[in-house]
C-alpha cells in the first residue's frame, strides 16, 4: 500500500472515530454495569488540566486512594495532568463527592453500595452514604468519559444506582494451578471496575495446598511444591481488596478433594497412605475419615488459624464430589455408620458436615459449601453455593436456606458471553415468592484452573465477566444481548488501563507460537491472527478428551491463544443474516462480505507455503487453514447462487453440507465458528424459491432451523 493511501485511510478512521465520539456524548454511553436508573441530558462536563475533585462530608484513606486511582486512569486516557490538589472550597471542584460516612471497616454483605451521580455542563456531583458507594460511583463516572472534537467530556447524566444482588463474586482456583499475587491483584482491580464485590479463593484441592499454616506446616510445605501464600502475603491481598470495597473469603475443600492434605498428614485419610500431590484432573477418591477424632482436632486448629487470618464472616468448606469409594472399602467406617445409625455414606457425609459446622461456628464463621452440603438439619444461615443450577438453588430457598449461583457462570468452559448474560440467579419465570427470592444473595463467576495459567487467566476471565457483573448488579430487565455486545468491547479496552493482560498476552503468545526470526514473520502473524480470530476453544469439558494435560503442561497451544466468543465470527454471522433477509443481492448488498471471504480464502495458502521454523507447533493450525479455505469457497459459491437468483443442484447442496460437517469438527481443541452461518447461506441458496412466500423474519427463521446440524460434530 502506498504512503498516500495509508494517510487517507488514517484520516478516514480519525474522522469516523470523532463522529462516533460526538454522537456518544449526546446519545449513548458505554456503561457496564448499567445503572438502576439512568437519564441522559444534553451536553457534558469538559475535562481539562484544571479538573479537580472536592470531597465534602466524610473523608478517609480509602476514599482518597479511590480518587487517586480514578485520576490516574483519567489522566492515562486524556493525556492531561490534572490538579491533584483539592480546592480550598470543595464545592467549587469539577467533581464534588459528598460521602455520608465510612461504611463497614471490613467489606460486608450488607454494605450500602448505592450512589447518585448528576453531571451537568458545569459540575458533577457524586453522593453516597458510604465510601464503598462512592467507589462504585467513581467507576461509573470514569466510564462516562468520552472524546469529541472539542476535547474530553463527561456525558451529562442523572443516575440513581444500587446493586440488585449483594453477593457479586469471582472465584479464582489457585489450588490446581498456582496463581501468583500479581494475578490476584490485577484481577481485583478489574473486579472493582465492574462493581464485583467478592473474591472467593479456592485454596486447597488434590493438586495443591496454597496457604501457610503455622500450626501445621506440613500442609503447605509438603502439599504445595513450594507455591503457596504466606500469611503475610494473604493479608496483603485482603487489604488490597478492602481498599477497593471487595470481600475476600477462602475455600478449604473437604472431605474430598483433599489429597494435598494427606501428603503431610496421611493419618487424616480414610485409606492408608502414603500420598502424593495429584498432577492430573478429575475426581479422586482420597477423602477424610469422619470417624477419626484426629481429623476434627486438626481442622479445629487449622480453621481457627484461618478464621483469624480472613476477616470475612464466611468460610467455604467445599463438600463437593465425594464419591465415597474409600469409605465403602474401609470396614471400620462401615461399622461406624452402623454404630451411629447413619444408614449410608450420604449419612456419613452429613455427619462430617455437622461436626465441621460446629468447628466453623466455634471460630465465629458462617459456613458456605457446594450443593452437596445441603441438609435440612443444618442452620438456615449457611449458604448453599450451587454448581447444579437455579432449580437446585430454588429448592434450597424454599426450605429457607440462603444461596448463591455459579451454574451458568463457569467461565473456564468457554461459553459465549450471551449465555452467561442471560443466565439469572432469579429468572423472570421463578416459582419463588418475594421472601424466598431475597434468600438468593447473588452469584459468582468461577475460573477453574485445569486449563488456565498465569499467562492465560486474564483472557479467560475478561471481558466476559464484565457482562456477568452486569447481570448481578443491574435490574433483571437489562438483558438486551445486542446492546451488551456493543458496550463490551469498550469496557474490555478500559480494563487494560488496570494492567489486565487479556488482550496483550494472546498477541505475545501468538508471536512466540509462530517462532522468530524468519523472513515474513509479521506477515504470518497477521495471517494467523485472522485465522485464530475465527476459531474458539471447544466448549464444556471436551478439551480434556482431546488433549491430555497435567499441572506441568504448558498452556501455550493454539487453543490457549484462541478466545471464547469470537467477535469476527459474530460479525460474519450478522452480515449473513442481512444477506439472507434481503429481497435480492443486487446493488452490492453482499460486496462487503465477499471481500472478507476473499481475504479468508487467501490466508491458508500463505500459511502453508511458508517455511516455518517450528512445524511441530504450527502444524496444528494447518488442518484449520484447510477448513477455512474450503468453507470460504463454499460461501462464495452460495452467494453467487443467491446473486444470480438461481437454485443449485441437490447434489451440490448435499456435497457442500457434508464438507461443512467435516469443517465443523474440532481440531486442535478449537472450532471454526463461521461454519454455521455458511450452512445458512447454502440452505438459503437451495431453498430460495420459498423466499417470496415468507416475511424476512420468517424466512430467516426457516433457514436457521433447517441449517442447524442434526448432531453436534465431535
Amino acid at each position: 500500500m502506498r504512503p498516500n493511501k495509508i494517510f487517507i485511510i488514517a484520516l478516514l478512521i480519525v474522522s469516523i472515530s470523532t463522529a462516533m465520539a460526538q454522537n456518544r456524548v449526546t446519545a449513548y454511553s458505554y456503561l457496564m454495569p448499567m445503572p438502576a436508573s439512568l437519564q441522559y441530558k444534553e451536553g457534558g462536563l469538559k475535562v481539562t488540566s484544571a479538573f479537580a475533585v472536592g470531597i465534602k462530608g466524610h473523608n478517609d484513606e480509602r476514599l482518597r486512594a479511590a480518587v487517586d486511582r480514578m485520576l490516574n486512569r483519567l489522566e492515562m486516557r486524556t493525556t492531561l495532568a490534572t490538579s491533584r490538589k483539592p480546592p480550598a472550597d470543595a464545592a467549587s471542584a469539577a467533581l464534588v463527592i459528598e460521602c455520608g460516612g465510612p461504611g463497614k471497616t471490613i467489606p460486608a454483605l450488607d454494605e450500602d453500595e448505592s450512589y447518585s451521580l448528576d453531571v451537568s455542563g458545569s459540575q458533577a456531583v457524586l453522593k453516597a452514604a458510604t465510601v464503598v458507594g462512592a467507589m462504585r460511583g467513581l467507576e461509573t463516572f470514569l466510564q462516562l468519559l468520552d472524546g469529541s472534537k472539542d476535547g474530553f467530556v463527561i456525558q451529562a447524566v442523572s443516575i440513581q444506582d444500587k446493586p440488585r444482588f449483594p453477593w457479586r463474586g469471582l472465584m479464582i482456583d489457585i489450588a490446581r494451578r498456582w496463581q501468583p499475587m500479581e494475578v490476584i491483584k490485577r484481577n481485583l482491580d478489574g473486579m472493582a471496575a465492574v462493581k464485583l464485590n467478592v473474591l472467593h479463593l479456592h485454596i486447597t484441592d488434590d493438586q495443591g495446598f496454597r496457604i501457610e499454616s503455622k500450626l501445621y506446616p506440613k500442609l503447605h510445605q509438603m502439599g504445595s511444591d513450594g507455591n503457596y501464600y504466606t500469611q503475610a502475603q494473604m493479608k496483603e491481598i485482603i487489604e488490597y481488596a478492602r481498599m477497593r470495597g471487595i470481600r475476600v473469603y477462602p475455600e478449604f475443600d473437604t472431605p474430598g478433594h483433599t489429597t494435598s492434605w494427606f501428603v503431610g498428614h496421611p493419618e487424616l485419610a480414610s485409606k492408608v497412605g502414603p500420598y502424593e500431590i495429584e498432577r492430573g484432573w478429575g475426581v479422586y477418591q482420597p477423602v477424610m475419615d469422619p470417624s477419626n477424632e484426629a481429623v476434627y482436632q486438626l481442622l479445629d486448629g487449622f480453621f481457627g488459624e484461618m478464621a483469624a487470618l480472613f476477616p470475612d464472616p464466611y468460610l467455604h468448606i467445599g463438600g463437593d464430589e465425594v464419591e465415597g469409594k474409600d469409605w465403602d472399602a474401609n470396614q471400620n467406617l462401615q461399622n461406624f455408620i452402623i454404630q451411629k445409625g447413619l444408614k449410608d455414606k450420604e449419612g456419613l457425609h452429613a455427619y462430617y458436615n455437622q461436626r465441621l459446622l460446629k468447628i466453623v461456628q466455634k471460630h465465629g464463621k458462617k459456613m458456605i459449601g457446594w450443593d452437596e452440603i445441603f441438609h435440612p438439619n443444618l442452620p438456615k444461615d449457611i449458604v448453599i453455593h450451587s454448581w447444579r443450577g437455579p432449580k437446585s438453588l430454588a429448592e434450597a430457598a424454599k426450605k429457607g436456606f440462603t444461596g448463591i449461583l455459579s451454574n451458568g457462570y463457569y467461565i473456564d468452559l468457554m461459553q459465549p458471553t450471551s449465555e452467561h448474560y442471560l443466565n439469572d440467579p432469579v429468572p423472570e419465570n421463578t416459582t419463588l415468592n418475594e421472601a424466598e427470592q431475597k434468600l438468593i444473595l447473588g452469584g459468582e463467576a468461577t475460573i477453574w484452573a485445569e486449563w488456565t495459567s498465569p499467562e492465560t487467566i486474564d483472557s479467560r476471565i475478561w471481558p466476559r465477566t464484565a457482562a456477568i457483573a452486569e447481570r448481578f448488579w443491574s435490574p433483571r430487565n437489562v438483558r438486551d444481548v445486542a446492546d451488551m455486545y456493543q458496550r463490551l468491547p469498550v469496557i474490555s479496552v478500559q480494563l487494560e488501563d488496570l494492567g489486565l493482560l487479556h488482550k496483550k498476552n494472546p498477541e505475545a503468545m501468538l508471536r512466540r507460537w509462530i517462532g522468530t526470526p524468519f523472513g515474513g514473520a509479521d506477515f504470518i502473524v497477521d495471517r494467523l491472527r485472522t485465522l485464530i480470530s475465527l476459531v474458539e476453544p471447544v466448549k464444556g469439558y471436551r478439551r480434556g478428551s482431546m488433549q491430555k494435560a497435567t499441572q506441568f503442561t504448558p498452556m501455550t497451544r493454539m487453543v490457549d491463544i484462541a478466545q471464547a466468543d469470537s467477535a469476527a465470527a459474530r460479525q460474519f454471522a450478522s452480515e449473513v443474516e442481512t444477506i439472507i433477509k434481503a429481497d435480492s443481492l443486487k446493488n452490492g448488498v453482499a460486496a462487503s462480505l465477499k471481500g472478507v471471504i476473499a481475504e479468508w480464502v487467501s490466508i491458508p495458502s500463505t500459511i502453508i507455503g511458508i517455511d516455518i521454523q517450528k512445524p511441530n507447533i504450527i502444524a496444528e493450525a494447518l488442518p484449520l487453514a484447510g477448513d477455512l479455505i474450503q468453507t470460504g469457497m463454499i460461501a462464495q459459491e452460495a452467494i453467487a447462487w443467491l446473486e444470480a437468483q438461481k437454485t443449485p443442484s441437490a447434489e451440490w447442496v448435499t456435497e457442500q453440507l457434508s464438507r461443512l460437517d467435516e469443517a465443523a469438527k474440532p481440531k486442535a481443541a478449537v472450532e471454526l465458528m463461521i461454519v454455521k452461518p455458511v450452512r445458512e447461506l447454502v440452505i438459503a441458496a437451495a431453498d430460495q424459491s420459498r423466499r417470496a412466500s415468507m416475511s424476512a423474519d420468517e424466512w430467516l427463521k426457516y433457514v436457521k432451523t433447517k441449517a442447524a446440524p442434526q448432531k453436534t460434530p465431535r
